[in-house]
């Protein structure tokens, strides 16, 4: 069934910083039905620059003929505040100046955006899912929501994620956010201020995304007797460049901060007594040779939160591999979900040291 993208008002919406956010709207795609019982929702949180068609960025695992299907799931995904595909972000109208907002939007929170997820939810009067799954600053949003409402889920699963934005993952997005500002058009209140920057940001970006080996294994030279190197540079600048197409520096700007903000123990009493507050039946997924999200950042997550288990998948794509190694995602969330004894590797508090 093909899906359905539909939108999503409330009214002032007030921040974790204090700020009311007025008139907020969310974007939202669905795929398939509720079925009378409610069991058969699936609710997908996205990642820093995807949007809410999960068929348009994660096919393998979503669409008509994957292991998540329409046929029998209700899958719904919402686009994040801040994020320039429907939802209210840096280029909206401000309600109150009748001008877009630019540099006068808000900085927000992972908390935040999962409020909004909250707020729709309760809109559509979906009390239970069956699935709560996201990846990168998707798992972000799906940890904060479980620890939130334990009871509103039944199976989780955070995928190369952490219980909080590390300083070496908050170091690559300063980094990132200081590549925007040396672009001299950053300080207007145009659309396109910063874009040559953020173009500098997405290369940066990307080298957290993967790794040294796919590096050597699809930008090596092809011609061996080269002086100076293109393709490694080439494809660089292609990424910066796809990007822009498609996204905005504000956004960019507005979300790096958002992700920077994860940290599960604030307020809670810190991350471990907040971990323990997950309800939801675990599984914790980490990429091979994740650079910006390492394996033990989610064996952290895996031996404090309780029926929680963790597996590891192979991939030469590093952090990225969450987007490409579908076939075994899926043959990991199946069995997760349906397999009689699901035999994975458990980890207890004493194996691991704080996130």
């Amino acid at each position: 069934m093909a899906s359905l993208k539909n939108v999503f008002h409330t009214e002032n919406y007030l921040l974790e910083n204090g700020v009311l956010l007025p008139k907020v709207q969310v974007t939202y795609h669905t795929y398939g039905k509720l079925n009378p019982k409610q069991d058969n929702c699936i609710w997908v949180c996205h990642a820093l620059t995807g949007d809410s068609d999960v068929y348009a960025w994660w096919p393998g695992l979503f669409g008509d003929d994957q292991l998540f299907n329409p046929e029998n799931y209700f899958i719904i995904c919402a686009n994040v505040l801040g994020s320039p595909y429907g939802t209210t972000n840096p280029l909206s109208q401000n309600p109150e100046t009748n001008r877009q907002y630019h540099h006068d939007f808000p900085a927000f929170t992972i908390r935040d955006i999962v409020g909004l997820h909250k707020r729709l939810a309760d809109d559509l009067s979906i009390h239970k899912i069956e699935l709560l799954i996201g990846g990168s600053m998707g798992g972000y949003q799906a940890l904060e929501w479980a620890i939130m409402e334990p009871q509103r889920f039944n199976n989780l699963a955070l995928i190369a994620s952490s219980a909080i934005h590390s300083a070496w993952g908050v170091a690559f997005n300063a980094s990132q956010r200081m590549a925007i500002a040396s672009d001299s058009t950053w300080t207007l209140y145009d659309d396109d201020a910063g874009i040559n920057g953020m173009k500098v940001a997405r290369s940066v970006a990307l080298l957290s995304y993967r790794n040294y080996r796919i590096y050597k294994k699809t930008q090596k030279e092809k011609d061996s007797n080269y002086v100076f190197p293109q393709q490694a540079v080439s494809y660089q600048s292609y990424q910066g460049d796809k990007l822009a197409l498609r996204f905005n520096a504000f956004s960019y700007w507005t979300l790096s901060r958002a992700m920077d903000s994860m940290n599960v123990g604030r307020d809670r009493g810190g991350s471990v007594n907040a971990l323990s507050q997950v309800a939801a039946k675990t599984i914790v997924i980490s990429m091979e040779d994740d650079v910006l999200f390492p394996r033990t950042d989610q064996e952290f997550l895996a031996a404090h939160i309780h029926n929680a288990t963790f597996m590891e998948v192979e991939t030469d794509y590093g952090h990225d591999g969450f987007l490409v190694e579908t076939d075994q995602l899926s043959k990991i969330l199946k069995d997760f979900l349906y397999a009689d004894s699901f035999k994975v590797t458990s980890l207890s508090p004493v194996d691991v040291t704080a996130s």
